[in-house]
């Protein structure tokens, strides 16, 4: 019974790796897709949200269940109670990747992103892909640096999408206020994105030192 009871816990710390690391890939794809105006490629990455969703809803079945059956307590507990938290952080995370995908539908056959802020664009895509990628990373590992880091790696999201905003705000500007929309919306999704993925790794801080990361307990993260 308690080798049932632990391999439940373990495949719901596996299904929440699974779901960031869809996630990753969604918003990766759905970058290449934006700035590709490949409607094929974004009309693939808003039907598989739905995959993500069920994702989501297995797990919370799963977390219920463990709950109702085991009544675990201390670090078992929060690790359920995380399960539940991290989940919904990543099925939004989702819903982001399918905005930006929508983008391309509802501009295509022209790009929603001008050519300048091309390069921009895509380092923002790349990295709220890496930074979900990492929060992938800490959920199974539940490395207390790397989840402390993560937070400070996503201040260069930050710088990125401030600076998109200078660039908007430009005299210089020279497309359509559709266009400086567009752009806008695509930065704030990116940059929410990168905020679920701080998310995650704040809810394994608390799974593991039962701390909320605005006092973390002392002797973690990076000296």
């Amino acid at each position: 019974m308690r080798a049932a009871y632990r391999e439940e816990l373990a495949a719901i710390t596996t299904g929440l790796e699974q779901m960031a690391r869809f996630a990753a890939s969604a918003i990766g794809r759905a970058t290449t897709a934006l700035l590709g105006a490949d409607l094929q490629l974004a009309e693939s990455v808003i039907a598989a949200d739905d995959r993500l969703d069920q994702l989501q809803r297995d797990l919370e079945e799963r977390a219920i269940a463990v709950l109702a059956r085991q009544q675990p307590v201390a670090t078992d507990l929060r690790t359920v109670v995380a399960a539940l938290r991290i989940s919904a952080d990543l099925e939004r995370s989702g819903d982001l990747a399918q905005h930006v995908a929508k983008q391309v539908r509802r501009r295509y056959p022209d790009s929603a992103v001008p050519n300048e802020l091309h390069a921009t664009v895509l380092e923002m895509g790349q990295l709220a892909q890496r930074l979900m990628a990492k929060a992938a990373d800490i959920i199974a590992t539940r490395d207390l640096d790397a989840a402390l880091q993560l937070e400070q790696d996503d201040d260069a999201m930050d710088d990125l999408h401030r600076a998109l905003f200078r660039r908007l705000l430009d005299d210089r500007w020279q497309h359509s206020v559709e266009a400086a929309v567009d752009v806008t919306l695509a930065s704030r999704f990116y940059e929410r994105f990168a905020d679920h993925a701080v998310s995650v790794a704040k809810h394994v801080i608390y799974l593991v030192t039962g701390e909320h990361t605005d006092n973390p307990p002392p002797g973690t993260g990076p000296a």
